[in-house]
């Protein structure tokens, strides 16, 4: 198909949140753009004095001298402000339940749910660990410790023992909150059992185990733990919210490192909060009074956070929160819900489309999805066919579709192109928005504009949503964003490239950790669990293109003596199941190869770039280095038989 761009309709551009201006208006004055923005989107208790401490780089200060609450601005002041009616969450359960949850219902919940915390003893600045699966339950107990100060750990609900055990532990959280199972495909699937190995033991930091019964499932009892509605119910619907600092801590999310050990991004409460909400207005063009939004994110990743959690909440939208997968009961489920709540703005994976144009336009042809008017795309590059297809068949041909860059260390969307004002450009994320700054460095750190030479993506200027650490290490945050071309940027981590146009193309992850269906996962984290397995002597893993995914994880192993004798088919189902449970299904590998030998330098290093040459399907690259080259050829004839 023929390059086309798509140029936003005068309709839509008359009734836009965003509009050109803004981009002056960022350029002319940085700090008071930025200080405009969070007067405009928060509530403040207490005014800022300084918009901007960047006087101890590369640990930034927002909004100095502000006080606010987070959870307040997510509920209390839309109550307050006669919207307590509005409905806040539509919740589609996977089993077909169902809940409408107002603002005034979710203030009560919230409330009742910081009285319970309190009475476990939770006080400001105490981490909470979050292991649920997508229920209310998990968006009242974020809030109910953004209302105490107490800064939460939500852990991904796929996680293992040993996944929770550690981030709970570098958290030194007091408090986890779980449930007794979850529904998946019509099954159910255990969540305490992992609780209870993680926190068993003298040393865990964990005092009490609060459970949402969810599946009705047999659990065993400890004494640490205790009925979320036994404990949460009987609360008073009041609880007076205190002001917290701009700068005070509002959550640590964990996330894969180029090491073993994952990284626990700090993010705290008003950067953070104006920025989420700024980028959700003006880039998903959010209309609080008459959209339905639907951001189909995990509460375990960052987009959850910011587009299910506190982005929308802290606009006052009314949003679509749901438990099951796209394909259960069938595979138009997802188009079921958009008919029943008119949604007008969807929020979702590249991944997720792929799988939708798989199984057939004919799918979601056979629902009203009228009501949607801007298409939003997360986590990866989305590919110029899957964004046409999303336009033509989920937008009705019309929709304009939101691409955007971000992390979870940004904290919010970065580089996205706004419905209304920007002609859009098929897979690409094409320009900052307005108040962030981009460049695209050469392998010299030198900044360049010519197109479609390969180069780094760095931030120039810090943003209010930025991660303000690594929780307990400094050392380890300056050396991994602020290193790698000297301290003036940020190094994102990604490749990236500029079109004709100037847009910019990202081209996925230059280090060591993969972005497997939006989830990025440590190449050195799966090594690591797959070493641990008592027949495998030494592994390599490298991410590699796939058209559903996005990236795969492919795996190549050494076995330990006798084993190398065994059935490898057996041998190789073990170690998928190995992986699954060390981690999560998401790292469990597409392909594992057992290999005598791996492609080493003469240092010892395995050269994981020719295993990703392999993997695929490209002409092998200088192997001038290997001790012996004649490994990649034995490799390449395993993979043609396989």
């Amino acid at each position: 198909m023929p390059d086309q761009n798509y140029a936003p309709s005068p309709e839509f551009a008359a009734q836009a949140v965003g509009t050109a201006d803004l981009f002056d208006q960022a350029e002319k004055d940085f700090e008071g753009f930025w200080a405009e923005q969070a007067r405009t989107h928060v509530t403040w208790r207490t005014d800022f004095d300084t918009t901007l401490d960047w006087s101890d780089a590369p640990f930034a200060k927002w909004f100095v001298g502000g006080q606010l609450n987070v959870a307040e601005n997510c509920v209390d002041r839309h109550v307050e402000a006669g919207n307590g009616d509005r409905v806040a969450i539509h919740f589609e359960g996977a089993e077909g339940d169902t809940q409408t949850i107002t603002y005034a219902d979710l203030q009560k919940r919230v409330c009742q749910a910081a009285n319970a915390f309190t009475e476990l003893g939770v006080r400001t600045g105490d981490r909470v660990a979050i292991y649920l699966p997508m229920i209310p339950e998990a968006i009242v107990a974020m809030l109910a410790c953004a209302r105490l100060g107490a800064p939460h750990s939500v852990i991904f609900g796929g996680f293992s023992a040993d996944a929770i055990r550690s981030r709970v532990a570098d958290a030194e959280a007091r408090v986890v909150v779980t449930a007794d199972g979850q529904h998946r495909k019509g099954k159910v699937a255990p969540l305490k059992t992992a609780v209870d190995e993680a926190v068993r033991g003298e040393d865990s930091p964990v005092e009490h185990v609060v459970v949402v019964r969810r599946t009705d499932a047999d659990v065993e009892w400890t004494d640490k733990d205790v009925w979320w509605d036994e404990l949460v119910d009987r609360q008073s619907t009041e609880h007076e919210a205190q002001a917290m600092d701009a700068e005070h801590p509002l959550f640590i999310l964990y996330t894969s490192g180029t090491t073993g050990k994952p990284k626990g991004i700090l993010h705290t409460s008003g950067g953070y909060l104006a920025q989420a909400a700024y980028t959700n207005r003006i880039v998903h063009d959010l209309h609080p009074e008459t959209d339905v939004y639907w951001c189909t994110a995990d509460i375990g990743w960052v987009t959850g956070h910011s587009y299910l959690v506190y982005g929308p909440l802290a606009n006052g939208a009314t949003q679509v929160v749901y438990e099951g997968t796209p394909d259960h009961p069938h595979q138009g489920r997802w188009w079921e819900i958009v008919e029943k709540y008119k949604v007008s703005i969807l929020y979702t994976a590249p991944t997720a489309i792929r799988a939708c144009m798989k199984w057939g336009a004919d799918i979601p042809a056979k629902y009203d999805l009228s009501s949607i008017r801007v298409l939003g795309s997360v986590g990866e590059p989305i590919n110029p066919e899957a964004w046409r297809w999303y336009r033509e068949h989920i937008g009705g041909g019309s929709a304009p579709i939101v691409d955007t860059w971000w992390q979870t260390e940004t904290g919010a969307i970065m580089i996205s192109p706004l419905p209304g004002v920007t002609t859009l450009e098929p897979g690409s994320a094409q320009r900052p928005i307005p108040g962030i700054s981009a460049e695209i460095l050469d392998d010299m750190g030198e900044p360049f504009t010519e197109p479609e030479k390969v180069g780094y993506l760095v931030l120039t200027k810090p943003w209010p949503s930025m991660l303000r650490g690594i929780w307990g290490d400094d050392a380890r945050y300056k050396e991994t964003y602020w290193s790698r071309f000297g301290s003036e940027y940020y190094f994102a981590g990604d490749g990236a490239k500029y079109d004709a146009d100037g847009n910019i193309w990202l081209l996925g992850r230059v280090d060591d950790v993969m972005n497997v269906s939006g989830h990025r996962l440590s190449t050195a984290e799966i090594e690591s669990a797959l070493v641990s397995h008592p027949t495998v002597a030494e592994a390599a893993v490298v991410g590699a293109a796939d058209d559903m995914t996005g990236q795969a994880v492919w795996a190549f192993v050494i076995l330990r003596g006798d084993a190398a004798n065994d059935d490898e088919e057996k041998t190789v189902a073990d170690l998928k199941a190995h992986v699954a449970g060390e981690i999560s299904p998401i790292a469990k590998p597409k392909s594992i190869m057992v290999v005598s030998e791996l492609p080493k330098t003469r240092s010892g290093k395995i050269m994981r770039r020719l295993l990703k040459d392999v993997a695929e399907g490209r002409e092998i690259g200088d192997s001038t280095t290997l001790t012996d080259a004649s490994v990649m050829d034995f490799i390449k004839k395993g993979m043609s038989k396989g």
